[in-house]
């Protein structure tokens, strides 16, 4: 049975120096790195999972990082803002904690009566923390230097940078979302209960080039489903509706299915279940390399082959004011 999609799952952006991006959202943005991963599909390269403390799905951003990964180009076919919710009290609390870890802000705007503090994080995404009064069922993380009444709360939402309209508001309406906004050239989309972390915005850029997926550019954005058999119904459906669809694919801590909507970014359906601590203690989580079990034989390469890392310290804000080139 095909159930409603609820809202983000996660976001996949590329990054470069693996410990600089590791050191950005542990410990300035206070996120956790709840899973230690390679690329299924280049296993001589970290996956990173950052999310709340146990990995709800709605707070994950995920990273491939490529050590030589020259600078990408955000533009038209991708997501261009990745948007995350901050209780409204806190803007201050964060321009004063960004100012000193040496990381450039924009002047707060209002959008949607909310107001957005936008950054870019070493590489050159480009990331927003917006005000909000809803924080959802989150669980920020505990062990963080960051009070939990200024804790990240989970995405906000995304903005989808188009050429038109049209054609990306189709699949977003077939995929349950609905219409409930307008500024300009910006529209916003909300699915299932609606809010933060459920929200997509279509950014129409004509004049915009089109982007180039590399260091500081999302890869793809991720959509909640409910199971396995949700999933299977939803790639069914999207067929019928002139998706492209690849094969279901087992992610280990999610099943997912890809394909393109008409302005070329790459949407995934990925399932909360089985989570991230199928394979580890919620309390270890991200403390060790996992790897999924057609790659353990292979470890003792892998491993050689990773950069060496090394986890945030407590109490410690990195300087991470200068972007990689």
């Amino acid at each position: 049975m095909r159930q409603p999609i609820s809202g983000i799952h996660h976001v996949t952006a590329i990054a470069s120096d693996p410990q600089r991006n590791l050191d950005f959202y542990t410990g300035v943005l206070g996120l956790r790195l709840v899973k230690r991963t390679v690329n299924f599909d280049d296993p001589g390269t970290y996956h990173f999972y950052f999310a709340d403390e146990i990995g709800s799905p709605g707070t994950i951003l995920t990273f491939f990082p490529w050590p030589d990964a020259q600078r990408g180009r955000a533009g038209v076919g991708q997501v261009t803002l990745t948007s995350f919710c901050i209780p409204e009290q806190s803007l201050e609390f964060w321009e004063d904690r960004l100012r000193k870890a040496g990381v450039p802000t924009e002047k707060p705007e209002k959008r949607f009566g909310e107001e957005v503090l936008a950054l870019s994080d070493p590489d050159g995404l480009r990331v927003e923390l917006i005000g909000s009064s809803s924080k959802g069922k989150l669980h920020p993380w505990s062990s963080s230097e960051i009070p939990l009444d200024q804790a990240i709360c989970g995405f906000h939402s995304v903005s989808l940078c188009e050429e038109g309209y049209e054609h990306t508001a189709r699949v977003l309406e077939i995929m349950g979302f609905r219409k409930v906004a307008e500024e300009g050239n910006r529209f916003r989309f909300e699915v299932g209960e609606g809010g933060p972390g459920a929200r997509a915005d279509i950014l129409c850029v004509s004049e915009a080039r089109h982007g180039r997926i590399s260091a500081g550019t999302v890869h793809h954005v991720a959509w909640r489903v409910t199971d396995d058999e949700s999933e299977n119904a939803w790639r069914e459906y999207l067929v019928e509706h002139d998706m492209n669809v690849t094969p279901i694919r087992d992610r280990c801590y999610f099943h997912s299915i890809y394909f393109r909507e008409p302005g070329g970014v790459l949407f995934e359906l990925a399932t909360d279940p089985p989570g991230f601590a199928v394979d580890e203690p919620v309390e270890a989580l991200g403390e060790s390399l996992k790897l999924p079990v057609w790659l353990e034989r292979y470890r003792g390469e892998i491993e050689k082959a990773l950069p060496p890392i090394e986890m945030h310290k407590p109490g410690r804000i990195p300087e991470l004011g200068k972007s990689a080139s």
